[in-house]
């Protein structure tokens, strides 16, 4: 508040400032214009004077207020501003001039107003002229003090005009408070279109193209990068923005075009929206876009539960579908401190307005679930409860069984029976041809969901969805890198040629909210991803956004593969094609057919296994459950010994 009142304190300063000049300006033009006809026989005398001085004084200050010339901010005035200057001024002396004529029936001599315009016109413009250029210089001080922060544009559109207006306008703006956005000081612009060089928006020159970035911004000593194309292409984005990266220079972007927020009453507050590179910019494609009008109808209305609500996917699923309007939303998890803080956070947001129940509970505890699906009668269940984590569960493989396979078992059954309408089962890219035991579990899910599905008993629609690693969930490797870099020590990345499919928590969550919406039952829907990113690259890209070179500044260690660990994850099985839907990034895979009766004698065998903790006997009835699960040695060595394929992903 109390930057506010200064900041308009010293813009009442600047107008009172322009008034009083005005004013003498109007004045000394009265005065120089007497004197010029004091040579003729149309000068005033001394008594005659005062009336037209008094009354073109007020007259002009009444129309310059009128036509907005005490309004302007005349440091990031324009050509066409000064015409209010010009209007104010002719107005105000022609009407000096109809006063005099009513009051005394004559009128003053036509050639001391001509005269007096013309003074006053130019005294009044030119004062604003080293008015601006005395702000200029005292900004230019405050740049090289270090208040502003130099700042390199990218784009020279529609983006990029509004955001200059914006930062220039926010300079002097007396919302001003927040410190951040009177910062800026663009000094460029950066554009690949040839023709706009040598051009300028608001005054600031278009000097180059995006492959002059890494010298322009030595020769200009650029402190910031901001990238305001909002609408470009995937490709092109991510080559300009690993340009951008290796400069070691802070990079901040507009959104993407369809996540721009706009006011119809107002103009676009893009500084804003204005945030810092986020490492899923350089994955090289952009945001996936669902029809969340056809999620709305399907979630509106319906008792919703998540197992594994307090997780990185299951929270993200119980915002979601908050925001459908949904008749009530139960959140099911083991661990009480994720659930409590989901819980906490709708709250927080929705109050009494969402239905919310939070519920501790083991997937593995049929009892104890069944009494959950008795009492809360679910319509729509988003399966997410699952081990996750590949080494830990090569270390305790009975782990996984017993939550996964059993967990998944109990949930989707007890679904069935209580007549669920929809169960949708959360899968991964490592349930395709697994290499470890959580991969396997995982495939081993899937197929019990396919054999619900093959029954066609009750009203429930089994849907399995399956997606790669999840940027910033519990154990990704990104939050891993980020605590490596902030604490100054090396990078720690398994194997140089690692290859890995991303996508963020909204994209993933969002892909299971369609697959719900739009399936029949029996579907398992698989996401394009594009394509798979090498973990060393994102390590690289990480390091430089810090402002740092990779192994100078940080050093990138190879830790070797992890037990169970694959070079390279895939999406689909061989045996799966695939089959377009209405979302032209979302396919169906072909459901491999089970049979029935082998397929739950070896899941009896296997839960039994799993409740003896045998572990041998366990794992070896996972082998048997699913044929693809191979040992990760088998996998990497084909994938190591084809340079020819390891080579087409490095280049990918």
């Amino acid at each position: 508040m109390k930057k506010i009142m200064e900041c308009a304190a010293k813009f009442r300063i600047r107008k009172y400032l322009l008034v009083f000049a005005d004013a003498f300006i109007v004045i000394s033009a009265a005065l120089i214009t007497n004197f010029i006809l004091s040579f003729s026989s149309y000068s005033l005398t001394s008594g005659e004077m005062i009336i037209p001085i008094f009354t073109s004084t007020v007259c002009c200050f009444a129309f310059l207020f009128i036509f907005g010339a005490y309004s302007k901010m005349w440091r990031y005035s324009t050509k066409k501003d000064y015409l209010c200057c010009i209007a104010g001024t002719v107005f105000g002396i022609l009407a000096t001039w109809l006063f005099d004529y009513i009051s005394t029936g004559e009128g003053i001599e036509p050639l001391y107003i001509i005269l007096h315009t013309l003074i006053s016109t130019t005294g009044i413009c030119l004062f604003r002229v080293i008015f601006r250029s005395a702000f200029i210089d005292i900004s230019k001080a405050k740049e090289n003090s270090g208040e502003y922060i130099r700042t390199m544009i990218i784009g020279g559109g529609q983006a990029a005009q509004m955001l200059i207006s914006e930062i220039l306008s926010s300079q002097n703006s007396c919302i001003c408070d927040n410190k951040k956005t009177a910062q800026y000081e663009p000094i460029c612009i950066i554009d690949d279109d040839r023709k706009k060089i040598g051009k300028n928006i608001k005054g600031i020159e278009i000097i180059g193209t995006t492959y002059d970035i890494p010298k322009l911004i030595e020769e200009k000593k650029i402190e910031l990068i901001i990238f305001a194309i909002p609408s470009c292409l995937e490709e092109e984005r991510k080559r300009i923005l690993n340009i951008c990266s290796k400069t070691g220079i802070t990079i901040k972007k507009l959104p993407f075009i369809g996540n721009l927020i706009f006011d119809e009453t107002q103009p676009a507050p893009l500084l804003s929206q204005i945030h810092d590179i986020k490492v899923e910019d350089l994955l090289g494609r952009d945001p996936i876009k669902f029809d969340s009008k056809e999620i709305r109808n399907f979630i509106s209305g319906k008792v919703c539960m998540v197992t594994g609500g307090g997780g990185s996917i299951g929270s993200e699923l119980v915002r979601q579908i908050a925001k459908y309007s949904p008749e009530r939303i139960i959140i099911v998890d083991i661990y009480e401190n994720n659930a409590y803080d989901i819980q906490q956070e709708l709250m927080m947001e929705y109050g009494d307005s969402l239905n919310l129940v939070t519920l501790i509970a083991s997937v593995r505890d049929y009892d104890r679930m069944n009494r959950i699906f008795k009492d809360y009668k679910p319509q729509v269940v988003f399966h997410a409860a699952a081990h996750k984590h590949v080494p830990l569960m090569e270390v305790s493989p009975m782990e996984a069984i017993k939550n996964n396979v059993i967990g998944t078992f109990n949930t989707a059954t007890l679904a069935q029976f209580h007549d669920v309408e929809k169960f949708i089962m959360i899968s991964t890219d490592k349930a395709v041809n697994p290499t470890n035991v959580m991969g396997a579990s995982k495939r081993c899910c899937e197929m019990i969901v396919q054999y619900l599905a093959q029954q066609h008993e009750g009203i429930t629609e089994f849907v399995t969805t399956r997606f790669g690693n999840v940027l910033g969930s519990n154990g990704s490797v990104i939050p891993l890198f980020k605590r490596q870099i902030e604490q100054g020590k090396p990078v720690t990345v398994t194997h140089p040629d690692i290859i890995r499919y991303f996508m963020t928590i909204p994209e993933a969550v969002s892909l299971v909210m369609e697959a719900a919406a739009i399936a029949n039952g029996g579907e398992i829907f698989v996401l394009d991803m594009g394509k798979p990113v090498r973990i060393v690259t994102l390590a690289e890209n990480l390091i430089r956004m810090y402002g740092k070179v990779p192994y100078v500044d940080v050093d990138i260690q190879f830790t070797g593969l992890r037990p169970g660990e694959k070079i390279k994850e895939e999406l689909l099985m061989n045996e799966e094609g695939l089959k377009k839907t209405s979302n032209k990034l979302i396919f169906i895979g072909k459901q491999i057919e089970i049979d029935e009766s082998d397929f739950a004698e070896k899941l009896r065998i296997l839960r039994d296994s799993a409740k003896e903790n045998d572990e041998k006997i366990a794992v070896q009835a996972l082998h048997d459950m699913v044929p693809t699960f191979i040992t990760p040695e088998e996998f990497n060595n084909k994938l190591i010994n084809n340079p020819k394929k390891i080579k087409k992903e490095k280049s990918a």
